[in-house]
């Protein structure tokens, strides 16, 4: 069996590349970084260090693999035409990049068998099932091509944490990573075409949509807050384990988080239950608060625009909240902490896209003056008056 895996960072290949050869699969990574890929076929093994709490490193080799490089679209193509699944996590920013290379790969694939294509989208995207289907069919010549009937477009919940490794890491070892113990793979039971594959770490679940929702509103926005929140206290703070043990703070991220489960466990009753949730937000607290990971602040809590969008993990659940009727007070917190967040690497330097957002965004006003502006809130984060739920959140931010 092959699995193609479209991006060989981080998740590809500290989880969804480890997970699969350790199954058996045969390993093909696509990636768009030349001197990565030579590695990979060079090496044609790497290593992953897991970083336990108060536990020896344990390292896990994972291979034979081999890659090849998404500039060479025919070579791409002819992998994809063999392959029994594919799998992305290239991030939002590439993925109208090997869309067209996808495509590619379909049609050299139909010149060999009808069997459908099960694509494993680990993108930790609401919308991503739209964006690929739309992005594939505009690569195709005939655009009546039955792609949902072809395609199995598989939605993900990618909850593995894996940090930045510093620079005398990759010195010693350019293809090892770091990464926590966690090993589930939730994904879209119902997508499959051929069916999800037996695969140890794989959770075909009924409703992806209240899974998805759950990493969002509670692990990626207890993530953001303990980042936000814990720079708000001490800006020269550097990981999230030190953030959570700052006065308040962990006290202040559990309230987010808690306020996020409550409309979860109403908005998704028939997927988990209210005490599902706390154990999960234990488990997170617990997780986030592992010393060995070295999980940043700075990593964590980057990229502020994206994070305060519309549908993203803060905004998002304080709008769920506000539909559900759920206070959401701890939540409005974390978006005003995030507006002051200015982390920097380990260089000293701002994430580009957040430099940007203070030079362009804020453009020196401060907080209560940036709330002002129904424009700056419009488009920073879509809320305006238009909704009773977009009306409320605004109002809920700008009283504290």
């Amino acid at each position: 069996m092959k699995i193609i895996q479209f991006g060989a960072g981080n998740i590809g290949r500290s989880f969804i590349g480890a997970l699969f050869s350790r199954a058996g699969w045969e390993v093909v990574f696509v990636d768009a970084a030349q001197n990565l890929v030579s590695l990979l076929n060079e090496k044609r093994y790497y290593t992953v260090v897991i970083k336990r709490e108060g536990l020896e490193d344990e390292k896990r080799t994972v291979g034979p693999v081999r890659a090849v490089y998404s500039g060479n679209t025919e070579a791409v193509a002819l992998e994809i035409a063999d392959c029994d699944l594919l799998s992305t996590s290239v991030g939002m920013d590439a993925l109208p990049e090997i869309l067209p290379v996808i495509a590619a790969g379909i049609m050299a694939r139909l010149s060999k068998t009808s069997k459908p294509l099960d694509i494993i989208i680990a993108e930790n995207v609401r919308t991503a099932k739209s964006i690929f289907l739309k992005g594939i069919r505009d690569s195709l010549a005939d655009k009546k091509f039955p792609l949902e009937s072809y395609l199995g477009l598989i939605e993900t919940s990618i909850g593995k944490m894996v940090p930045l490794i510093k620079k005398e890491d990759l010195a010693e070892d350019p293809l090892r990573l770091f990464a926590e113990e966690y090993e589930t793979l939730i994904v879209d039971k119902k997508a499959f075409h051929n069916g999800p594959p037996a695969v140890n770490g794989l959770m075909p679940v009924e409703h992806i949509e209240a899974w998805v929702d759950r990493k969002l509103f509670i692990h990626n926005l207890g993530h953001a807050a303990a980042a936000y929140l814990g720079y708000q206290a001490n800006n020269n703070v550097i990981t999230i384990s030190e953030a959570l043990g700052l006065p308040g703070v962990e006290e202040a991220v559990r309230l987010a988080m808690n306020a996020s489960a409550d409309a979860l466990a109403l908005e998704y009753s028939n997927s988990y239950t209210r005490e599902d949730l706390a154990k999960h937000i234990d488990d997170l607290i617990l997780r986030f608060g592992n010393t060995a990971l070295g999980d940043t602040v700075y990593r964590v809590g980057r990229d502020i625009q994206r994070k305060l969008s519309e549908n993203d993990r803060i905004v998002g659940a304080m709008l769920l909240c506000a539909r559900k009727g759920i206070d959401f007070t701890a939540i409005a917190r974390v978006y005003l902490a995030a507006l002051i967040f200015k982390a920097a690497d380990s260089n000293g330097e701002l994430f580009p896209a957040d430099a940007e957002f203070h030079s362009k965004i804020m453009a020196g006003k401060s907080v209560p003056e940036a709330l002002e502006s129904l424009q700056f809130m419009s488009e920073l984060s879509g809320l305006d008056n238009s909704t009773s739920e977009k009306k409320k959140v605004l109002e809920t931010i700008k009283n504290l």
